[in-house]
């Protein structure tokens, strides 16, 4: 029995082209993901990747031939591919391995409506219908076979995008984009430039564009600094007011100020939420344990609720539907709004960050300031041969410490006395432990930080 569990991952599938991931893996789960949904009609995308349009042509055929119909949007971001599956009110699959080298590819997979597809929401299932069909056991069908037909959905995106966030009234501004040979090459002179829509007052530096999936001049992958030297030499050299960098697949936006310098994640997610709550006073904004924790005092100080979750986007969208929540924000530069189906849309907080700039005369430095609160250090890896022994370790050196808080909502996270806090949880799909730490100064991380690794690292 052939095994895809190198592959099939906790929300998507994704590995090397050809010799993980190839055209009959495709087809296999284009006609698992039609019985797993029973679905009549779904509607696909992919990225800029030399194999993309080929596994999306191959899943179709999977998926035609268990009778459902296949609308091709074509080239899309994910976030278009989520706008699709959300307004069209279909299932959708995105051909696309986000910010992964180019030799790899993938599927991000979601129900009608964009709702989440993960290992514990029917990914398990489709592995196991698609391990069948390539071990000689087809999935039974003998009605008609679907049909496979095009739709440009880019300007339709645009403007629904364009609703939720108007951009017409703010002052001019200059903003660099690193599309790094992404998506974003596409949506962002679709969403922020198209002459077809209204022009905004906003002056678009940029930076590599040109789609292409071999990613010519850096990783598509902003939470690597490696990776926004250009943009940040960009910003000072054209006197920007801010610049963004997105990922591979443009469902991630990453910022920087006017200096160049980077605006965390949490930042963003505490500003974009002020901006909500104003909107919708007193309602439930989500946020993943990583996140700072001015993230949730801020979201109280504007009269919200704030509600903590595990990390990863199926836990987010889950309890956004379980709370009504408006916004979700993700140390990684995911966010999530209720008015785009729940979906994570990098495109969308990016126009939040412009509008909220550009309506005010201060610098984004400045802006941003409010929002910042703590120092924080980043995600840190440590290769362990036993997780558990470590984790365990870790959390007997801080059980009984005078203030201390565990908790095992999403592997340890240890609260102390003076405000201070760090998250130690096990990788998913490799031997690593994944360390965040924040505390009042520079100096306490350094500190707790320094302690925790030692405990990990021995």
């Amino acid at each position: 029995m052939p095994d895809l569990s190198s592959i099939v991952k906790a929300y998507d599938v994704r590995g090397v082209v050809p010799d993980e991931f190839d055209e009959d893996v495709a087809s296999a789960i284009g006609a698992a993901f039609v019985r797993l949904t029973g679905a009549s009609t779904i509607v696909t995308a992919h990225d800029m990747r030399p194999s993309s349009p080929a596994l999306a042509t191959a899943f179709a055929a999977g998926a035609t031939g268990q009778g459902a119909d296949v609308i091709e949007a074509g080239l899309g971001s994910t976030d278009l591919l989520y706008f699709a599956a959300g307004s069209l009110n279909m299932p959708g699959a995105m051909f696309t391995a986000s910010h992964n080298p180019a030799r790899y590819n993938g599927i991000k997979l979601c129900r009608a409506g964009a709702a989440p597809v993960g290992q514990d929401s029917g990914l398990a299932e489709i592995r196991a219908l698609a391990e069948a069909t390539l071990a000689g056991q087809p999935l039974a069908y003998d009605g008609p076979p679907g049909t496979v037909s095009q739709r440009d959905l880019l300007t339709e995106y645009a403007t629904y995008l364009r609703g939720l966030v108007d951009l017409t009234g703010i002052r001019r501004l200059t903003v660099v984009v690193d599309a790094g040979n992404g998506m974003g090459g596409l949506t962002v002179p679709a969403v922020l430039g198209d002459a077809a829509l209204d022009p905004l007052p906003l002056t678009v530096v940029p930076l590599y564009f040109e789609l292409d999936g071999t990613f010519p001049n850096h990783e598509a992958n902003p939470l690597n600094p490696d990776n926004i030297v250009d943009l940040q030499a960009a910003v000072r050299e054209h006197g920007a007011d801010l610049g963004l960098a997105f990922d591979g697949d443009a469902d991630r936006c990453f910022v920087v100020d006017e200096r160049g310098e980077p605006i965390p994640p949490s930042t963003i997610t505490a500003l974009v939420a002020s901006r909500e709550l104003a909107k919708e006073p007193g309602a439930t904004i989500i946020y993943n344990l990583i996140t700072s924790s001015a993230v949730a005092e801020i979201v109280a100080e504007h009269g919200g609720k704030p509600v903590r979750t595990r990390v990863g986007h199926s836990f987010i969208k889950q309890r956004m539907a379980e709370t009504g929540a408006i916004f979700g924000g993700e140390h990684s530069a995911h966010y999530y709004f209720r008015d785009f189906w729940r979906a994570d849309t990098g495109m969308l907080a990016a126009m939040h960050v412009l509008a909220a700039v550009g309506e005010q005369p201060k610098p984004a430095s400045e802006l941003v300031r409010a929002y910042t609160r703590y120092a924080a250090s980043g995600e840190i890896n440590s290769r362990v041969d036993d997780q558990a022994d470590r984790l365990y370790a870790v959390q007997e050196a801080f059980t009984g410490r005078p203030g201390a808080q565990l908790d095992h909502l999403d592997g340890l996270t240890v609260r102390l006395a003076d405000g201070g806090w760090f998250n130690l949880r096990p990788s998913n799909t490799e031997p690593l432990l994944r360390l965040n730490v924040e505390a009042a100064d520079p100096a306490a991380m350094a500190v707790l930080r320094d302690e925790v690794l030692g405990l990990v690292r021995g």
